[in-house]
Order: C-alpha cells, then structure tokens, then sequence
C-alpha cells in the first residue's frame, strides 16, 4: 500500500466526470453540461471542496467543519462556487437542520430561555423548541452572533446522477477509486468499447432514480396507494429497470402483508413478476379465504415452477390447499433420504460456533475436516469459470470497479455466456482443469468476484479438494449453480471432510440443538444425495460437563 495523493479524491472525481462526458454526452442535459465545463475551470481549491462536500453527509457544511491541508482557506475556496450557485451562503434553514450542525452545548447557548430540565438532552431540546420555531430561516437569524460561514450544497442531486451514470447503481460511491488506489480492492480488468454503458436514455436514468425514490419513501412508511401507483408510473422497455420496478412491487407486497391489508398486497403480488410473488400471492389468497383460486395457482406454479424454490414451497402448500377445499392431497413423491449422524459433544467454555466445534472433533490427520460452508464449491466454479463470468458482453461491464457482471442475477446469465461456460466445464473432460483452477488462483488472487472467497482458501485446502473431489461430482456442482445463480450459491453444507489416501471426501451439514434445516439447504442435500454424492446432516447435542 502507498500513500494517495494529497488530492486523489478531486483526481478520482474528475476521471468520473471525463468518464461520464464522454460515455453519456448525448444523455447530458444543458445543466449537467454546464456542471462539467464549470468545473472544469474553477481553482484546485475550489473543486477540491465541493469534492469534500459531495463525498460527505450533507448538504449542510459549517466552514469550521471543513478543515483540509491542501485547502488553506476555506471561505475563498467557497467564493467561486457560491458565485456559480453550487453553494448558497443564506438558504432558509429549519430548526431540525439546524440542530443537525449544532453540538448540544451551542444549541443550549442559542436557546437560553428554555428551562435546564426540559433541556436534558439534545432532543428533549429540539422538541421543546420545535413547536415555536416551525419556520425556516436563514442560518443568521437563527444564530445572529455567529460570524461563520455556512453553506447548502445545491448540486448535490445533480452530481449524485453522474455517480450513477458512472456506476450504473446507487451502492457503490466515490470511496471505491480510493480502495482501489490503495490496494484493497482489486477488479478484472475487463475489456469494454466507449459504447459501454449502464443506460442507454436518460429515460432510463430517471427511472431508475425514480424507482430508489420509491424504495426510501417505503422505508420511510410512505401511503402505500400514492406509493404504488408512482412505481406503476416508472414502467421501461428496459428489461433491467423493470427487474428492479418488479423488485420494489414485491417489497410494497410485503409491506401490505405486514400491515394485514390482504386486498391490497394480492393487487401487487397479481401485478409483480419478481421471483416470489407468485407464492407470496398464494398465501395472501389463504389469508383471504379465497382457497380456490389459491390452490388454482398453486397448481400451475407446480406444473410450471419458476424455481426450484417455489417448487419446494409449493409441495408444502399443497396439502393445506387440498385439505381447505375439502379434497384428499395426492401422493406426494418419496424425497430422498438424507443420511443422519447424531453427536452429543462437550459444550466449550468460552461461546463458539457449533459448526468449529464439531469440525474440530471430526478432525484426525489423516481425515482432515475443513470448515467451508458456500466457500469452497463457489470458489472452485469462480476459478474453473474465470472467463466466462468475467466475458466481455453488451450490458455486462460499463465501469472499472464492478465485482462481477451486471446481469449476474438475471434469468438469462447463463444463457448469454452458454458457450463459454461450456469451453469451461469441458476442462472437467480431461486433467487440465486442476492446473486451470490452482494456476488462476495464483494469478487472479485477491481480484474480486462473485463466487471466489479469498479468505476462505488456501493452496492446501485447493489441492485437497482436488485430489478428493471427482471432476463428474464438480460438474454436478457447476451445473446446479448455473441453474440459479442467485439462489444457488447459499445453502451448500458447513463442513468437508477429505480421505485423500482414498481420494474421497463428504460434506457435512451442521445443526446445533433446536436449529432445523433451512429449505435452501434442504435443496442442496437432496440434489446430492439423488445425484449420489457424499453428504449427510449431523445433529449436536451439547453434554455441560465431562464424565
């Protein structure tokens, strides 16, 4: 690691800004690229600041808050971008924003008048002068002795939609050029055209903020009607925004269901085409009394499933649904048997994992037991398919700092890179694939990804489990992950325990006392166990003390 720059930051804003002017001209209004220009001309000191400001919990700054070496003189540094309206120097305030600049012993100064007791803390303060001063203000009427400089940031929506342009999300911001800079994070360096881009309209740049518009007010318990039509009304052509409109929907659904408002959460759920809503629109139709058309529908998830998951949810409806409209359940298939081991252990003495405790019993050196839980079989399949998940397809990789596609959880992920998943699995065919996997490791260590978790490997640990784990086995891995990405890379067993003189190995699920299964790793034990592979579950049971 190295010491940045002392003005990285402004130098990592600027490369996004040329990123963004280049990529998304034709995007840009007449105010974003007048921003871009503008900016461009200030003094360092100047962009310096509003780079601090941006990167900062704002919009309000009090200048003695502002303190930076490489920026001597804080009030000029403001002049020029309060001179371009970026910063107003007397924007009306109210009394909550005030108190959110103030410590509680200046705002106790300001407000003299109010008794010590109903003064206690900063917001027994806050509303004990809330109810007189409703009104906002400027900062000086608000604090008339006060000399120093406080400013609004009033560019701060505008600059917050170059940030998404650059990044194609609201999740990342401008912290990861500096972790990169410094080493912390590295990322494939995937090879993109200047056409590369998250969005391709600036109507799908406002419909994305308008959908995150949409998700805060949820949170923040918005009218759920008023919320409702507003998502209705960010309807896009673009697949990928109507994924996450389909998102939000399911997330209003939820909301309902927890205010017991069943009318208006199977309105959503009929309307939502996210994963899930359809069995979520099952039990709202149970919470209706409205059996039929519950059973109805849980039919044709059963004849059609859109996942294994709702598969499994649905053969558990199912039951309940015959029995509430008065017929007998058919038979439901035999669901394979998972073998069982049953261990009753020393409880410890200091709090542990039940999961270390039973990898350290199990352990013998010629056995070795190694905890991995989703790990190890991610972290092969990331390595082994290192090109294809990072392969360079339209709508894929737009930005530097991705950790891994842009569709990565997309029904057609693997559809698009069938090919080169393909090329990859084929590897399993032959030898090669052992050298692939330890050679990418080496040269790819510590790069993000999806699947491989760094922490978790070691040079031992991959050539364990390539020596014990067959290449038909890894296959059946690859192939269920590839099935459902998103949901098949949880679930898989804590523990892996290797035989490497016989070249073998088994996964162990680890349940502790009253800890049950949980479906997705329910899934995972069936596939094994009907595809023949070595996994059992072992059930703990703690003994207090020793005989």
């Amino acid at each position: 690691m190295f010491a940045p720059h002392r003005f990285y930051y402004l130098h990592n804003f600027q490369r996004a800004l040329a990123w963004v002017g280049d990529r998304y001209a034709d995007l840009l209004d007449a105010d974003e690229r007048r921003f871009l220009t503008d900016f461009g001309a200030l003094p360092q000191a100047s962009q310096a600041l509003i780079v601090r400001m941006l990167m900062r919990r704002g919009p309000w700054f009090r200048a003695r808050g502002l303190v930076y070496e490489e920026i001597p003189d804080i009030d000029a540094a403001a002049t020029p971008l309060v001179a371009l309206a970026w910063l107003d120097p007397r924007p009306l305030m109210t009394v909550d924003e005030l108190f959110g600049l103030h410590t509680k012993l200046e705002l106790g100064r300001m407000f003299a008048a109010v008794p010590a007791k109903a003064a206690a803390r900063k917001a027994d303060l806050l509303e004990s002068v809330r109810a007189e001063n409703g009104d906002a203000q400027p900062y000086a009427a608000w604090n008339p002795e006060s000399h120093e400089s406080v400013w609004r940031v009033m560019v701060g929506d505008l600059c917050e939609r170059f940030r998404l342009m650059f990044f194609g999300n609201l999740y990342q911001d401008w912290s990861e050029f500096v972790l990169a800079d410094l080493g912390v994070f590295q990322y494939e360096a995937v090879p993109f055209d200047q056409s590369s881009r998250a969005f391709q309209t600036r109507a799908d740049v406002d419909g994305y903020l308008a959908l995150h518009a949409c998700r805060l007010a949820l949170e923040d318990g918005a009218e759920r009607v008023a919320l409702l039509q507003a998502v209705e009304d960010c309807v896009s052509p673009n697949p990928w925004l109507e994924k996450r409109r389909a998102k939000v929907l399911l997330r209003i659904g939820q909301a309902c269901e927890r205010a017991q408002d069943w009318p208006a959460a199977q309105q959503v759920y009929e309307r939502c085409a996210y994963p899930g809503a359809r069995h979520r629109r099952i039990r709202v139709y149970e919470r209706m009394a409205r059996f039929e058309e519950a059973l109805a529908l849980a039919l044709q998830a059963q004849d059609a499933p859109e996942s294994e998951e709702e598969s499994q949810r649905v053969a558990r409806m199912l039951p309940r649904l015959y029995r509430s409209v008065g017929q007998g359940r058919p038979a439901r298939p035999a669901a394979p048997v998972l073998q069982r081991m049953d261990l009753t252990l020393l409880r410890p003495a200091a709090p542990t994992a039940v999961e270390y405790v039973t990898r350290d019993h199990l352990h013998q050196d010629d056995a070795p037991v190694h905890y991995v839980e989703n790990a190890l079989i991610n972290s092969l399949f990331g390595l082994l398919c290192w090109p294809a998940i990072f392969a360079p397809l339209p709508g894929a990789f737009f930005h530097p700092f991705q950790r891994g596609p842009a569709d990565l959880d997309a029904p057609d992920f693997h559809a698009r890179r069938q090919a080169q998943f393909a090329d990859c699995l084929a590897q399993l065919d032959t030898p090669d694939y052992r050298n692939t996997i330890l050679q990418r490791y080496a040269d790819k260590s510590g790069v993000q990804s999806p699947f491989v978790f760094w922490g978790a490997l070691s040079e031992a640990l991959l050539t364990q489990a390539l020596e014990c784990l067959p290449a038909a086995h890894l296959k059946l891995y690859f192939t269920r992950l590839l099935r459902d990405v998103k949901t098949n890379r949880s679930g898989l067993p804590d523990l892996i325990r290797f035989w490497p003189a016989e070249r073998r190995y088994e996964l162990i699920e680890v349940k502790g006392p009253g800890d049950k299964l949980q479906d997705n790793q329910i899934r995972w034990l069936q596939y094994c166990v009907s595809h023949g592979m070595p996994v059992r579950v072992c059930h703990v049971n703690w003994q207090e003390s020793a005989a």
